[in-house]
């Protein structure tokens, strides 16, 4: 475990410090990041140390920062910018629908099995296992056609918009 602090003090603590902005409590989420390695360094079967430690520290931050919203009073600024109306109106509406039905369009013009995948995972904005779930399918399976699906429409697109710039 010492190996691991004295190969990895400087990268652990620098995650910390960029995710938070905080030079005291990078130390203390350092401390964290090393202290739950050494408790779950048993279990730990791969074998690219850095990363491994580099995700600890990252999610050690990610919890710190959630928890330090929270503990934050929100000012009289915040309580009145949060009872602003944010719907959007009748115009962002319409844009947004266009964009949905020209994504249903592009994602019907895909080959099967592809059409389907594209239609409930891009515009249903369902999840890759929801998807796998429903279709009795390999949740793997799902996800490569969900990637392929997305380099198509991908291609789709760009073939409409260098349409579009020649006229």
């Amino acid at each position: 475990m010492t190996e691991l602090i004295d190969s990895y003090q400087n990268l652990v603590f620098s995650v910390c410090c960029k995710m938070t902005g905080d030079y005291f409590a990078a130390e203390d989420l350092t401390q964290e990041t090393f202290l739950s390695a050494y408790r779950h360094l048993g279990s730990f079967t791969g074998t690219n140390e850095k990363a491994w430690l580099c995700r600890i520290a990252s999610n050690k931050c990610i919890d710190y920062l959630k928890s330090a919203a929270r503990r934050q009073l929100p000012s009289d600024e915040t309580i009145f910018a949060e009872q602003t109306d944010r719907s959007p109106g009748p115009e962002e509406r319409l844009l947004e629908q266009e964009v949905r039905d020209v994504l249903l369009q592009r994602c019907r013009e895909l080959k099967p099995p592809y059409d389907t995948i594209a239609e409930l995972y891009f515009y249903q904005e369902k999840k890759a296992d929801e998807i796998a779930a429903e279709q009795n399918k390999n949740p793997k399976t799902v996800q490569t056609q969900i990637y392929r699906a997305r380099a198509m429409l991908r291609k789709l697109y760009e073939k409409e918009r260098t349409a579009y710039e020649k006229t």
